[in-house]
């Protein structure tokens, strides 16, 4: 995904949130609307920064300034209400061929909700402030999948938004030439 604003949010207080890198458009955008372009794969996110640049071009949406970033989701989610994870995959029908990027820098570990079961709706240590509860890095990640895992189940994100919750690795990457 390219994300095209990742500043901190005005009224974040913690000092040690620099920026916002979650994989939800609420506080840190999204490069463009792009759901009605039917380009993204299974997971609602897309498979190649050249499938972004795709995007970009049909709906004149500039990239210049974005930032790319590479997710790896859990294989788990986590029902905050059972307190249980179950599996999911991409959604079925729908075309999934992720290229792995050769260069990627993991900056942490993001935790996402699912309602709608389609794409990311709310990161909300940075949507709801959970980050006041749960200790984060520089860009409002949780620094490991442990840490990230053990929040979950520990109910620190019970009274956020309704999931399932999924974990992902959040890596930044270098625009391909």
């Amino acid at each position: 995904m390219a994300k095209t604003n990742i500043e901190k949010p005005t009224g974040f207080e913690l000092d040690c949130v620099r920026d916002v890198y979650s994989v939800s458009s609420c506080v840190n955008q999204d490069f463009t609307d792009y759901i009605d372009c039917w380009k993204h794969n299974g997971y609602w996110l897309f498979d190649s920064p050249e499938v972004i640049r795709e995007v970009a071009r049909e709906k004149a949406a500039s990239l210049e300034g974005a930032n790319l970033f590479y997710y790896e989701a859990y294989e788990m989610e986590f029902d905050e209400r059972q307190m249980s994870w179950t599996s999911f995959g991409p959604e079925p029908g729908m075309k999934t061929n992720v290229e792995v990027p050769e260069h990627k820098k993991l900056e942490g570990f993001d935790l996402v909700t699912f309602f709608a079961r389609t794409s990311p709706e709310c990161s909300p240590l940075s949507c709801n402030a959970v980050v006041e509860d749960v200790p984060a890095n520089e860009h409002c990640l949780v620094r490991t999948f442990e840490e990230a895992k053990s929040a979950l189940e520990t109910g620190k994100f019970s009274n956020a938004e309704p999931g399932p919750y999924r974990i992902f690795g959040v890596y930044s990457v270098e625009w391909p030439r």
